[in-house]
């Protein structure tokens, strides 16, 4: 009985937390905007570029944005 309590409270919670997370993030209803860098892919393929073509000095070569690239280490064959 205790059960159809606690799925319905997590279920509901859940719901809440999307409404608030969509209203607050998607409609802003605080105000504010989408900054540009954001919304413009053009922009993202430039900074991608950058960070790939960025001179490396010191230590084994690794990918510039570890957070989208899981942090690989990028190896060459000779290892």
């Amino acid at each position: 009985m205790s059960a159809k309590y606690i799925i319905g409270s997590l279920a509901g919670s859940f719901v809440i937390a999307y409404g608030c997370d969509y209203f607050v993030s998607d409609v802003k209803i605080f105000g504010g905007s989408t900054p540009g860098t954001v919304s413009n892919k053009e922009w993202g393929e430039a900074t991608e570029k950058m960070f790939q073509a960025w001179p490396r000095t010191a230590g084994s070569p690794v990918v510039m944005n570890p957070i989208s690239r899981q942090n690989f280490i990028v190896k060459t064959g000779s290892e």
